[in-house]
């Protein structure tokens, strides 16, 4: 039997990497897309055909996917994982979030290069500030209202998406992921490791999380069972509290003591903006930006996945303590914590 073909984007970074290592483990012979320089660490696999898609040159990007289908054959599915979640300036969201998703799907539709299924992988961050009066959980029908730069670019590509009657196409939202390779939530772990359980605000925030390995084998068993035309919310189907978080995090690592410090909003507001204004003037990108303040102030991030387990029978193999723990060892065994 003909393996399947797969073209991952954003193969590179922490999601896509993982995404990578599943699909070869599946046994799907895989192309990971990547931009020129990136980091090749995770992607020492002989087996990995490397390609570096030019999203910013519609009329390029369409002679790359004609020649690879013209010599290789055209792909069962396509991930599209690139993408920024940080920029200096907003618009640089719309130009790689949207603008970038929309020319490599019409360049698969111009080319033929695609038989099955393109999978776009978005955000919770496109439904925006939810119920933070009765911490009701986004569900399937909840209408997205982002108020992030990035949630609303990862919305125009989903609505392109979504507009397009002869491309198949899945959208998975995923809250916030954690796993192996991950740096940013590295630093809240580092921060407990050093006696520090830092939260934003004093009301009550409800948080929700994926392991890095749950996320890609919810996507191949999408793939698998050939579901199209839907979009789902991707957590691990608890809610935790910032607290509860930093203590599951504390307990982990075997900390007995930490310090517990809430920062009002109205001080983490001033501290985004002052720290975006900064990082402009050494021409860097700010991961603490006005962007950031909007996420943290957010009170309600919990989510039903009832979706999810209804159509694949869904059963994340991580929890929050466990995956926490499984991450911190490959941290520790990796000398990054």
């Amino acid at each position: 039997m003909e393996k399947k073909r797969i073209l991952i984007t954003g193969a590179s970074g922490f999601i896509g990497s993982t995404i990578v290592a599943r699909a070869l483990a599946l046994g799907y012979e895989t192309w990971a897309g990547i931009r020129s320089g990136s980091s090749l660490r995770y992607l020492q696999d002989e087996r990995l055909r490397l390609i570096d898609l030019h999203y910013g040159d519609p009329e390029k990007l369409t002679r790359q996917l004609r020649e690879e289908m013209n010599s290789a054959g055209s792909f069962d599915a396509v991930i599209h994982v690139a993408g920024l979640t940080k920029a200096r300036r907003k618009e640089d969201f719309d130009r790689v979030n949207y603008c970038y998703t929309r020319h490599l799907a019409e360049a698969l539709q111009k080319t033929g290069a695609l038989t099955g299924t393109f999978v776009l992988l978005s955000s919770l961050s496109v439904m925006g500030p939810g119920d933070e009066k009765g911490y009701e959980p986004f569900c399937a029908n909840s209408i997205p209202h982002p108020n992030t730069a990035y949630g609303k670019s990862k919305l125009k590509a989903e609505q392109y998406l979504m507009s397009q009657t002869t491309l198949p196409w899945l959208i998975i939202r995923p809250t916030g992921v954690y796993g192996p390779r991950d740096k940013d939530y590295l630093i809240l772990i580092k921060a407990v490791k050093k006696g520090l359980s830092v939260g934003a605000g004093f009301r009550k925030q409800l948080l929700t999380f994926i392991h890095s390995q749950d996320l890609a084998e919810a996507i191949f068993t999408l793939l698998e069972k050939g579901i199209r035309g839907k979009s789902y919310l991707l957590a691990d189907g608890d809610s935790y509290t910032d607290n509860e978080f930093n203590a599951t995090v504390q307990e982990v690592l075997g900390k007995k003591r930490v310090i517990r410090l809430k920062i009002p909003l109205w001080l983490v507001r001033p501290a985004a903006i002052l720290s975006e204004k900064v990082a402009a003037l050494m021409g860097r990108t700010a991961t603490f930006n006005s962007d950031k303040y909007l996420i943290m102030k957010q009170r309600n991030w919990s989510c039903d996945i009832g979706p999810l387990r209804e159509d694949i029978g869904f059963t994340p193999r991580w929890k929050l303590k466990e995956g926490v723990r499984m991450t911190t060892e490959w941290y520790r065994k990796e000398g990054w914590l």
